[in-house]
Parts: C-alpha cells; sequence; structure tokens
C-alpha cells in the first residue's frame, strides 16, 4: 500500500511540474491538503494509543471506573444541553457567531484541557484537569442561577453532578494508585462583574457553551481509553 501511496504523490508533483492543465494541479493540492487536515483532527486521539496504561487497561476496576464517569458525564452534557435551550428560548441567544464580539469583551474563561490531548498523554493528568475543570465549571454555573431562576432546580442539580463527577474522580485516582497533579491557578480566575443584564446572558451563553465543549472533551477522552 506504501509504494501506491508514493506514487500517487509522485504522480501529482509530476504532473505540477510538467506543467500540466491547472485543474489537475488544483486537485492535487486539494487531496494533499485534505489529508494533512484529516491526519491533524484525528492525531490527538490516535496519540493516546501509546499512552502509558498497559497496567491499566485490562484492569475491572479502572474500566468500571471509566464506563461509570462515562455515563455521568453523558448525563451532565444533557443537563446543558436543556439549559442552552432555556437560554435560546428565554433571551433569543442561540448563535455563537452572532455573539463573538461581545465575548472577547466579557473574557469568559475556557478551562483548559490540553493534558488530554498531549502526545506524551498521562492518566494521571488528564483525569485532574477533568477533575479541576469539573469545580471551575461548578462556580461559573452561579452566573447561570441567577440568569435562569425558572431553571434553578436543574442548575442546582448540574451543579451538584459537577461536584460529584469531580469527588468522584479525586477518590478513583487514590483508590487506583494514579497520582494527583495539582496545575497553577493561572487558567480560568473569578468570572467577569457583567455590567448589563444584556452581558449577564451574552457571559451565561458562553459559560454554558464553553462548558459543553469542555464535556465533550472529556467524553471523547474517556470513551478513548475505555476501548484501549
Amino acid at each position: 500500500m506504501r509504494p501506491r501511496r508514493a506514487g500517487a504523490g509522485a504522480s501529482c508533483a509530476g504532473h505540477l511540474q510538467r506543467g500540466a492543465d491547472t485543474e489537475t494541479g488544483t486537485m492535487c493540492s486539494l487531496t494533499r491538503t485534505l489529508a494533512l487536515l484529516g491526519a491533524l483532527l484525528w492525531a490527538p486521539w490516535r496519540a493516546l494509543d501509546g499512552a502509558p496504561l498497559a497496567e491499566l487497561s485490562g484492569d475491572q476496576d479502572f474500566q468500571l471506573f471509566l464506563h461509570k464517569n462515562l455515563e455521568f458525564t453523558r448525563k451532565i452534557k444533557g443537563d446543558v444541553d436543556a439549559l442552552q435551550h432555556a437560554v435560546c428560548e428565554t433571551f433569543q441567544l442561540c448563535k455563537e457567531e452572532e455573539l463573538l464580539l461581545v465575548r472577547q469583551d466579557l473574557g469568559i474563561p475556557q478551562a483548559p484541557l490540553e493534558q488530554c490531548h498531549r502526545r506524551t498523554f498521562q492518566a494521571e493528568a488528564c483525569f485532574s484537569q477533568i477533575r479541576d475543570g469539573l469545580r471551575t465549571y461548578q462556580g461559573s454555573l452561579a452566573a447561570v442561577l441567577k440568569l435562569l431562576p425558572a431553571h434553578a432546580g436543574l442548575v442546582e442539580t448540574l451543579q451538584l453532578d459537577a461536584a460529584n463527577l469531580s469527588s468522584n474522580i479525586q477518590q478513583q485516582m487514590e483508590d487506583l494508585g494514579l497520582a494527583t497533579v495539582t496545575y497553577p491557578t493561572e487558567g480560568p480566575g473569578p468570572l467577569p462583574t457583567f455590567s448589563s443584564s444584556f452581558r449577564h446572558q451574552v457571559g451565561g451563553f458562553f459559560i454554558l457553551a464553553n462548558f459543553q465543549r469542555f464535556l465533550e472533551t472529556a467524553y471523547r477522552a474517556l470513551r478513548h481509553l475505555a476501548c484501549l
């Protein structure tokens, strides 16, 4: 298979060097671009295949830990989605691209999860960032609670679930003998003070949008580990 792929690349290069028609050159360029884009999109998760988890991948307790947290994360994602719909219906704030300028002024923080993407992946580092991020969003949801008093029960449940999942991860890490990693508090800081009700609404919109992205990344990382 490798010789054929190399031949295809050489053929593209040959067409361009010999001054072949513009359409052929464009197709070759597009092919290379799509191949590179595909590699970039899949690289973070393919890199986890080499994660140093051989001693844990077959451990029943570790697998149970992963599957329980996958279910819990899926449940939290559903609650965040419900609150996003509530913001959309209540304030007609539904499309992120229409609010980007306001977002820049607000400076709404995004909890980092780069340790779940690094090529030198370590389970301890990824789990620690998931744990810390959940704590960050638990606090951030206070702004959403004030914004959506009619949905206070759901917001409070979400805060409790985020706290419980964070605690579960911490406890399971200790039970499995995984080292707890603490990162400097240089990431997300306190929420900004909203100077108007509209800014508060947009702030709540992006808190939920950021939380949903965080949960999706955490879910993919846990799911990938469960398949190793």
